[in-house]
């Protein structure tokens, strides 16, 4: 039977005012999904998983179509959980709650429609579907690191087994004749991101116990580390004998497309050994599912135009489209004063304004910015920065700087929120983030804050959470980064550097107030 001669001229318009609804309510962040999200080469394979989800259902067309149809009034609930995290990320500035808005409105569409029978047909492909959507900033960020610096790791100790004397410092390797910058091209999460998805394949095609497919979906994130790492030995060793050629170019490009397909080599010999001394009969089990109303080929709400369910559907999507397009629920408001003004002076603390590149400007998305190092009169130094941001949209919002530091060297040691011995400029107890930092010998303290809107909050979570409250009593989702850097200087210890930045800090939190909106 074919699914297409199957659907009733009903069928093809409740889709038709489903797409209508849905592109009006998700373009915006389709938009940014393809123009934005999928041309980063971290992502940059995850336009293919659309159509293999296309694909897999065409696999299942049959079997879809020989289930008997059904509608489920939990189709509803899921649809309103859907729209829920779409107001959560429309309010807040991040993306990521509107993908998964998508996902659970698009899964409660067709919950409520087929049925949970056809539902579980097409579990897999759903389910798939998630990997198109990149993920939270903060966790990309963490998993880029962490898989950026295991994989230096591993691939200096493979350089010093063949013999190059090499060392490593955050994610550069110095081999002696170079230094080699571990960018992330070279990360890891360039070939995690795609492998991960093509493991699920391997798994979803596999006969096997479902501990097998699981074994064989959780093997490719050491794969990809491994492989990755011997990437990265294999530049440092033919660079010797090549130059750069080996790290730019072709050879780069090739290399990365043999270290995937040594990559999925390696999943496929697991998963025939898997076969081979593990076999084992294919079990099916019954499962039960949640009750739902059949409707025959014959029965008459197949054919009826419209349907409770669907009106509560439309009803709800299209509140949501009326209320995004209609309502603005944020303003941009400016700084008091342009931080170009910022006094350089202050009381014993005289300072030097300096700047960050264009393509560190460009990918963090302020309004506007300070840097300026201070310094005492015995020449110790505080590293002061902020960042202001009239309005946090959608893909520019604040980058916390636990997730930028430690991809330069710098290992975070006894990092948390402490209370500071004073109160901030609204006379509440004044709170800061603080960590040690390591790099070598090379020890520094640092404290950073986000001002938001007569805030002072420590952590992402808290700004994220903000930003939806006020967006949605206030109408304004303005907010700072404050970030203040002193180096350990021998002799005094951490407790040296901890007073002089506590005086810093009371010293310039008033300072600030007159600059950042309240």
């Amino acid at each position: 039977m074919n699914i297409a001669t199957a659907i009733s001229p009903s069928g093809w318009f409740r889709t038709l005012v489903y797409l209508f609804l849905f592109a009006g309510v998700y373009y915006s962040t389709f938009e940014w999904l393809v123009t934005k999200d999928w041309v980063r080469e971290d992502y940059s394979s995850s336009f293919m998983v659309p159509l293999i989800v296309i694909y897999l259902l065409w696999e299942l067309r049959t079997r879809i179509a020989e289930t008997p149809s059904g509608y489920s009034w939990w189709g509803v609930p899921v649809i309103a959980a859907g729209l829920a995290l779409f107001w959560l990320g429309e309010l807040s500035g991040e993306f990521f709650s509107q993908y998964l808005s998508s996902w659970f409105v698009l899964v409660g569409i067709c919950l409520l429609h087929l049925g949970w029978r056809r539902i579980k047909i097409m579990a897999f492909p759903l389910l798939f579907l998630l990997g198109a959507f990149p993920l939270p900033n903060a966790v990309n960020s963490q998993l880029t690191l962490k898989l950026k610096l295991i994989s230096s790791q591993i691939g200096v100790e493979m350089m010093r087994l063949y013999g190059l004397s090499a060392f490593r410092d955050g994610n550069v390797i110095d081999v002696g004749f170079t230094r080699l910058q571990v960018v992330d091209a070279c990360s890891g999460l360039r070939y995690f991101v795609p492998l991960m998805m093509l493991a699920l394949l391997l798994a979803y095609y596999f006969r096997g116990a479902l501990w097998k497919k699981a074994f064989l979906v959780v093997s490719a994130v050491p794969v990809s580390v491994f492989t990755n790492s011997l990437r990265i030995a294999s530049v440092g060793i033919l660079y010797q004998f090549f130059g750069p050629v080996v790290a730019e170019g072709f050879f780069h490009d090739f290399s990365g497309w043999f270290i995937f397909m040594a990559s999925l080599g390696m999943l496929l010999a697991e998963m025939w050994l898997l076969r081979r001394f593990m076999p084992e009969a294919a079990e099916a089990a019954g499962e039960r599912l949640p009750q739902e109303h059949p409707v025959p080929a014959c029965n008459p709400h197949r054919t009826r135009l419209i349907t409770a369910h669907f009106v509560a559907a439309v009803l709800l999507l299209g509140t949501t489209l009326g209320f995004s397009h209609m309502v603005e629920f944020r303003e941009y408001v400016p700084v008091n004063r342009p931080l170009d003004e910022f006094p350089l002076g202050m009381g014993e603390w005289n300072g030097t304004r300096t700047t960050m590149g264009q393509e560190f400007i460009d990918v963090l998305k302020f309004d506007s910015y300070l840097m300026v190092d201070y310094a005492d009169p015995k020449g110790r130094q505080v590293s002061f920065y902020t960042a202001y941001y009239g309005s946090q949209r959608k893909g520019g919002s604040i980058h916390s700087p636990a997730t930028c530091l430690p991809g330069s060297g710098w290992v975070f040691e006894e990092s948390g929120a402490v209370e500071m011995p004073f109160t901030d400029s609204a006379g509440r107890p004044m709170k800061v983030s603080r960590a040690i930092m390591k790099k070598g010998d090379v020890q520094e303290l640092t404290y950073y804050w986000f001002p938001m809107r007569g805030r002072n909050l420590t952590s992402l979570h808290e700004m994220k959470l903000f930003n939806f409250w006020d967006a949605l009593t206030r109408q304004r989702t303005d907010g700072a980064l404050v970030r203040l850097i002193t180096p350990v200087y021998g002799g005094e210890g951490v407790a040296g550097a901890e007073v002089r930045l506590q005086q810093f800090t009371r010293m310039i939190v008033p300072e600030l107030a007159r600059f950042l909106p309240r």
